[in-house]
């Protein structure tokens, strides 16, 4: 079998990314309350199909690696009463990302 050999990831496990806060004018699989935000990549997940492209009928659809990202709800939303340190998981395609920069501030 021939074809183009899946992307790299270009971010690791613990790294710190930052979401674009694009709001574009089409269909977007990120949430519009992690935008601009600051958070630590959990898990790099399977290279899979970006669904902008595919609502946007792109073709080919670009197929790009996929992180869990994890968020402080503090960061978020404000601190909850409890003081539970909760935070956010959500699975973001990379070109929704950028590296945070080192030692960049998290909202971890």
């Amino acid at each position: 079998m021939t074809g183009t050999p899946p992307p790299s990831p270009a971010f690791r496990v613990g790294q710190p990314v930052r979401v674009r806060a694009a709001d574009p004018p089409y269909h977007t699989r990120v949430p519009r309350y992690v935008r601009g935000h600051t958070g630590l990549v959990r898990a790099v997940q399977p290279v899979c199909e970006l669904p902008d492209d595919v609502a946007r009928r792109r073709s080919p659809a670009r197929s790009l690696p996929v992180y869990s990202v994890a968020f402080a709800a503090s960061g978020l939303w404000g601190e909850a009463p409890s003081g539970t340190g909760d935070e956010l998981v959500c699975d973001l395609w990379e070109c929704y990302l950028d590296a945070a920069g080192p030692g960049g501030a998290t909202d971890q």
